[in-house]
């Protein structure tokens, strides 16, 4: 019944012009599962009574709002990367908005700063490390320390989620630094850089590697038995830790939302976005995918709230995206993924 609602609802959203949508209505493209974001759409609606049309578009989703123009029935633009939205604000597809609740509930380094886009959940790059290891804290600085030679495991350098970790050390220390740190890490490596996030805690488990960098979500998915029970015994292999760069905090990535530009429904998608900065939407976010809240003081998923108090980063992610090029070329120029 849900996915023929959600056809439905892709299929209107296709022929929908300005002229013809609802004041009541607001109209969703979005690279984010279905699933994930239905239980946040259906309280929104149940509670304001504003009907939401959403279009999953797995990838082009910039291209597409270009291709509509000024005609676009779009009006809010959702993504699940810091460095997605960024593109579409360059694109020119964006609007900024103003609101407080969105300036309160969002920390600064998690939103635009003129108000393109807005961080609405985050996930950690975190350490797995093996359950009987003597280790409670770790900087990413150590990675490339001698005494991990042959004990590192991580997915290739050329993943995003390895990219942005890499662009905010360039952040931090700039990319000559970053070079000697990445060469340093593959010189740690305990098998080529490869395979997933969750491979780092199934290859702890069989005794390749101690340690492992991936992100946080992913413990609340094999914990709970979702990922079936063989990952249930790699989660029980780790523990994880928090870490931290030295001169700062740990390295996050978001799932976020904007305005669209010729949004023809512009205050009801205002109102969406706050909504999913409430606290009873960022505790369904925690629920949904074991996600971080970005709202301080919101609910956590108890697997996820075990891990210790996260202490984000505190370089904007719209700095720390605009070094994702470099370090892509400083991950080929080391050899990172050979």
């Amino acid at each position: 019944m849900r996915t023929h609602a959600f056809l439905t609802s892709l299929f209107a959203v296709a022929t929908l012009s300005p002229a013809v949508v609802s004041a009541a209505e607001l109209n969703l493209y979005t690279t984010r599962e279905p699933a994930l974001i239905a239980p946040l759409l259906e309280a929104f609606t149940a509670s304001s009574g504003t009907k939401v049309n959403t279009v999953f578009l797995k990838d082009g989703l910039a291209e597409r709002v270009v291709a509509e123009g000024a005609s676009s029935p779009a009006d809010i633009l959702m993504t699940v990367d810091a460095g997605a939205l960024v593109d579409l604000a360059e694109k020119g597809v964006t609007q900024a908005i103003e609101s407080s609740v969105l300036d309160a509930a969002v920390p600064a380094q998690l939103r635009d700063a003129k108000g393109h886009w807005f961080g609405l959940s985050m996930r950690g790059r975190v350490l797995y490390a093996a359950k009987d290891l003597d280790l409670s804290a770790f900087n990413y600085e150590d990675l490339a320390d001698p005494k991990w030679k042959g004990k590192v495991c991580i997915r290739a350098g050329q993943h995003p989620y390895n990219t942005a970790l890499f662009a905010d050390y360039i952040a931090h220390y700039g990319a000559a630094d970053t070079e000697k740190w990445l060469a340093g890490v593959k010189e740690n490596l305990a098998r080529k850089a490869a395979g997933g996030d969750r491979d780092v805690a199934k290859d702890i488990l069989g005794g390749i590697c101690d340690i492992g960098i991936a992100n946080s979500y992913y413990v609340g998915l094999m914990t709970s038995g979702k990922g079936g029970p063989e990952q249930v015994k790699w989660a029980e292999a780790i523990k994880v830790v928090l870490p931290t760069f030295k001169n700062g905090g740990t390295q996050v990535n978001i799932s976020g939302a904007a305005v669209a530009k010729h949004a023809p429904n512009k205050a009801e998608a205002v109102k969406l976005l706050e909504y999913l900065v409430s606290d009873e939407a960022q505790k369904i976010y925690a629920e949904a995918n074991y996600e971080y809240p970005v709202k301080a003081g919101a609910g956590v998923d108890p697997i996820i709230a075990a891990f210790g108090t996260l202490t984000i980063d505190s370089k904007p992610l719209s700095e720390i995206v605009g070094h994702r090029k470099q370090a892509s070329e400083l991950v080929d120029k080391v050899g990172f993924d050979n």
